[in-house]
């Protein structure tokens, strides 16, 4: 037998250990170099693991759930084929649901015929059919970028099957009272990133000074903006002119103004940044992540929309990438797409603030001596009392409120 193993390389400079998530092939099985093998996840990402060469699996060394660091040996493959019985996994019992990979889907419709493995699994995560999706593999395959692309041009799921309710057990304490009997629970253990979500939020919470300023802002001009060109926008630019890029824009004006917003703290050091990093804040199946918007200030309204829609495309299907969420000097986040009408958002460490954005709903204000009825957002702006005074915090988000009611503004830098 020629064996060889299989390891995963550095995972990243603050990444020190991850979870195998779950094994898509066992013991036994005949595997294609390239073929995903298993899913790792990181306290930010979670990735698949290609199978370093042809052969068969001949040995699982972690299982489902365990914890694994770089180059450790997490398994090994018979390169000639020729491996013996399958043998069990040694530093875990958590096997006993691995399943297979998923296997190649053939188009019922016959416009490019099959879905390779990595494309098949985001076809069934995404309710999409083959018929749906243009390939653009060698023969006509469905690629896995093919799904994404699929995705992001707003092609329509399937019904999906729901899953299967989760099998709960009863209480067992008290089981002489029925009524306990009736009172389930289920205990799960935190993913990687809610661990790493939780951990960090305290951290905020211990060692800035946060303080949190509001305002409210009329959102007509926007609307009215967006209102005019939204048609032949999307005709230009291939996306849909949405109402975050304003905010990214208004807030990177405010930032030029007043730096210190955009500003670390590293010891007892300011650190100053001379770019604009923005994060924003979407909401995936694993958590919430914050990908980056480099250079925001170099970034036209339709490159930001573009990146906020792959963005938000890719958290959906767990494909960002660690340099997509590393980083950023201040960070955006939209409570408004659930019904939120104000909040105290938590500052992103090590950023020192942070906009939280909510739902714009008609409202009653007066004008001119006049009530009247206007589109009204509440903003909210959190940040570290140690660097940021009161006035910078709240001149800041003037500025913002400014820019988004007088976009005017935006063009002439005022």
């Amino acid at each position: 037998m020629a064996i060889i193993d299989v390891t995963i390389s550095q995972l990243s400079e603050s990444v020190a250990e991850a979870t195998l998530l779950n094994w898509k092939k066992k013991p036994g099985d005949a595997v294609a170099e390239d073929e995903i093998l298993f899913e790792i996840e990181t306290d930010k990402v979670v990735f698949d693991v290609p199978s370093p060469a042809a052969g068969i699996l001949f040995e699982i060394l972690v299982g489902d759930g365990g914890t694994v660091v770089p180059n450790q040996v997490l398994a090994r493959i018979d390169t000639e084929g020729k491996a013996a019985a399958p043998t069990p996994v040694l530093e875990t019992e958590k096997t006993e649901a691995v399943s297979d990979s998923p296997q190649p889907v053939v188009s019922p419709q016959g416009n490019g015929g099959i879905a390779m493995p990595s494309a098949a699994k985001l076809l069934a995560e995404t309710g999409l059919k083959p018929d749906q999706v243009k390939g653009t593999g060698r023969d006509g395959r469905i690629t896995k970028s093919d799904v994404l692309s699929a995705v992001a041009s707003g092609a329509e799921p399937a019904t999906p099957t729901p899953p299967p309710a989760p099998k709960l057990r009863p209480v067992e304490a008290h089981l002489e009272n029925p009524l306990m009997t009736e009172r389930p629970e289920q205990r799960v253990p935190m993913t990687r990133l809610r661990a790493r979500i939780a951990e960090r939020l305290l951290q905020s919470q211990a060692t800035n000074a946060i303080l949190t300023t509001f305002n409210e802002v009329n959102m007509q001009a926007v609307i009215d903006l967006r209102n005019r060109y939204k048609v032949t926008f999307e005709k230009e630019h291939g996306v849909k002119l949405g109402i975050v890029s304003f905010f990214v824009k208004a807030t990177v004006h405010a930032l030029r103004k007043y730096p210190v917003l955009n500003a670390s703290v590293e010891g007892k050091d300011i650190i100053y940044h001379g770019y604009f990093d923005i994060g924003i804040a979407v909401s995936s199946p694993r958590g919430l992540v914050v990908p980056i918007l480099r250079n925001a200030d170099q970034m036209s309204i339709a490159e930001i929309e573009r990146k906020i829609v792959d963005y938000s495309t890719k958290a959906k299907l767990g494909n960002l990438s660690l340099e997509e969420l590393t980083g950023g000097t201040f960070s955006i986040s939209n409570g408004g797409v659930f019904g939120s009408m104000l909040s105290t958002p938590i500052i992103n460490p090590p950023q020192s603030a942070i906009l939280g954005i909510h739902a714009t709903t008609e409202r009653a204000v007066v004008e001119n001596g006049q009530i009247v009825i206007r589109p009204m957002n509440y903003l909210a702006m959190s940040y570290d009392h140690r660097i940021i005074d009161g006035r910078e915090a709240v001149l800041g988000l003037t500025a913002i409120k400014d820019a988004l009611e007088d976009p005017a503004r935006l063009l002439l830098d005022l």
